[in-house]
């Protein structure tokens, strides 16, 4: 998880039939050198992202909610899917211990995930974790769930 979160390598979450993320009402940022995704994205479909230079764009949702490349329930474009989509974890929420209320299906799936701590210093670093996003959330009660459990592992790293 947190190599995918500093960019060194896709996240390998093992989503099976789950699609809670690409059906969430989220927005995927794109970034300029992501040219395979961007060959592959229709440009009616991306938008300039507000406040970034030039060049980066984000890929928005349908009426639904739903990423416009999920097509008859899968991503129409997985081996070839933005960064974003290729790094996102789900279990930094429960690792993290804090909820995504403002995305339910995600929250929902987050509740499945379990860990194990092979050692007493996995599970001392996994509450650290937990201590962690505690703190972050009584701090900032209006923060987006996402970037306060993504700053929640950074901070412990």
């Amino acid at each position: 998880m947190q190599g995918a979160l500093r960019g060194e390598h896709g996240s390998d979450v093992p989503c099976g039939e789950c699609t809670a993320c690409c059906t969430a009402s989220q927005f995927v940022h794109v970034e300029p050198d992501e040219a395979d995704a961007l060959a592959r994205i229709p440009a009616a479909l991306l938008f300039p992202a507000p406040g970034l230079p030039r060049g980066h764009v984000v890929l928005g949702y349908d009426e639904r909610g739903h990423c416009p490349m999920l097509v008859d329930g899968a991503c129409s474009i997985y081996a070839h899917r933005p960064r974003p989509c290729r790094t996102y974890d789900c279990r930094v929420f429960p690792a993290t211990g804090i909820v995504p209320d403002d995305q339910p299906l995600i929250a929902e799936r987050a509740r499945r995930w379990r860990f194990s701590h092979p050692t007493e210093h996995d599970r001392a670093a996994h509450e650290s974790v937990r201590a962690t996003g505690a703190l972050l959330r009584r701090e900032h009660p209006d923060a987006a769930p996402t970037a306060l459990a993504v700053r929640a592992v950074g901070i412990r790293e």
